[in-house]
């Protein structure tokens, strides 16, 4: 879990300071979604997190 979470982390700060994305934005954008984003940004092909990862976050840290 420890990976998933700093893989995460990095995600969100690189969705709020390189593509402007607020938190809720960031949280309602799917894997697949992400992914695109990421990979059209750096010209590779990450795996972003599957749906139960990104849900235990959301549990986990909600946003109010």
């Amino acid at each position: 879990m420890t990976r998933f979470a700093a893989s995460a982390a990095r995600l969100a700060g690189f969705a709020g300071a390189v593509l402007g994305w607020a938190p809720d934005v960031f949280w309602r954008a799917t894997p697949a979604e992400q992914g695109a984003v990421v990979a059209a940004m750096m010209g590779d092909t990450p795996t972003p997190p599957d749906a139960a990862a990104i849900a235990r976050l959301q549990e986990a840290f909600p946003d109010g």
